[in-house]
């Protein structure tokens, strides 16, 4: 359907495919809200072309801050602000702050990652193997996690590139996100707590927690419902 930010094997349609071009169209017309975490930079721009409603980024950051693929960059921020869609701010930690490639705790989680690319193709215990060696890298070899302050230099990075009303949260909790001062979502205040140490409003804070987000779904929705009326 469309190349990833991360293909190991690069680009294989350079953006979207024939039928990515179809599907996007498509599921505006169906309300399907559309996601540009994880495709690749050229991908973004034929979704930006195509799509007659806002997108959402799930779980990305900014990539002048942190300088990922998974990371939109000024150009890919602009883009979705026109766009009027949303970025929701990951905390994965290699999104928010790069890591230290030197160590060897990030070279033996390098291999294992690669091998993890194949996980669809092996069985249970193969799979079981490998999570069983990621916990051991992470006890063996423990990461200098970034913090919720690192974190939300990407969201004053955004806001003052874009504006207050294209930002959220999406923390990636699920995929491996997690910060040294909000490893889960029982320390999510956390992220409040800065926000409201930097001076952002009630209003800009309820924006960024949600209220955003539920604009774009409801502009989603009822482009769709006009269209088939």
């Amino acid at each position: 359907m469309c190349d990833s930010s991360t293909d190991k094997n690069g680009a294989e349609f350079n953006g979207l495919s024939s039928f990515g071009e179809e599907v996007v169209p498509k599921m505006n017309d169906l309300g399907i809200l559309i996601d540009v975490s994880h495709i690749s930079d050229s991908s973004f721009f034929d979704v930006m072309k195509l799509s007659k409603t806002p997108v959402i980024a799930s779980h990305s950051c900014a990539r002048a801050v942190c300088d990922s693929p998974r990371n939109l960059t000024d150009e890919m921020l602009k883009a979705l602000a026109k766009n009027g869609g949303v970025i929701q701010m990951c905390i994965l930690d290699d999104y928010v702050k790069a890591p230290d490639t030197t160590t060897l705790g990030y070279q033996k989680e390098l291999k294992l990652r690669a091998r993890y690319r194949n996980a669809g193709k092996m069985s249970k215990e193969e799979e079981e193997k490998i999570w069983s060696e990621w916990r051991q890298i992470l006890i063996d070899y423990p990461k200098d996690k970034p913090t919720v302050a690192d974190a939300v230099d990407h969201i004053d990075h955004i806001v003052n590139l874009i504006g207050i009303d294209y930002v959220g949260i999406g923390t990636d909790f699920d995929g491996g996100g997690g910060l040294k001062d909000c490893v889960d979502v029982s320390q999510i205040m956390n992220i409040t707590k800065e926000l409201v140490k930097r001076n952002y409003s009630e209003e800009d804070i309820s924006k960024i927690w949600g209220g955003n987000f539920m604009r774009v779904f409801k502009q989603v929705e009822e482009y769709a419902k006009a269209v088939n009326m």
